[in-house]
Formats: C-alpha cells, structure tokens, sequence
C-alpha cells in the first residue's frame, strides 16, 4: 500500500479558492485510475492544539504501490489540475507518501 496525503493551504486573496480546489479535485483528479482510494476535504476545526489548523483542504489517496502513484503524477489530468486549479488557488503545498 502507498499513501499520498496533500496538505493545501489557498490564496488568502481568494475567498472561494477552497471550493474550486474541492471542484477540481473532483473534476481532474478522481478520474484518474490507479487510485484505491480517494478522499478530499476541508480541514476540520480541534480544540486539541496537536491538530494542525492553518490549511484549507486536504487530498488522501492510496494506491497498491509506488508506481502506481508515479502514474498518477504524470497523467494528463493531473497536469491540467496543476495548471488550471492548484496554481491559480494555492500559496502551498505539503506533501506527505509514505509505504
């Protein structure tokens, strides 16, 4: 198994960057196969103050290995999903794999 967790944190200029991240994940990312699973969502505020607080939406796939992941990146959507939606919406990305 392979995880791939995406931490994004969106232009503070852009009211509405949340939400055309979760559109265009839906829209560009789900399709791509290779995914075992995918779930996105919109952090979720804690009184703990473990719980990291300061991103917007968060991505976590899972695929059967590494390769399967590094199709992933290199698909036609993906790539358009980085143009169209993660540049124009994102001030940062962290990224977290792992086996």
């Amino acid at each position: 198994m392979f995880s791939h967790v995406v931490i994004f944190w969106t232009d503070p200029n852009k009211p509405q960057a949340a939400d055309a991240l979760v559109a265009g994940m839906e829209k560009y990312l789900k399709p791509i196969p290779g995914a075992l699973s995918f779930h996105v969502g919109r952090m979720v505020k804690s009184p703990r103050a473990v719980v990291e607080q300061t991103y917007a939406v968060a991505l976590n796939l899972q695929f059967l290995n590494k390769k399967a992941q590094d199709d992933y990146q290199v698909h036609p959507l993906h790539i358009e999903f980085v143009e169209k939606v993660f540049k124009p919406n994102c001030s940062k990305v962290v990224v977290y794999d792992f086996e």
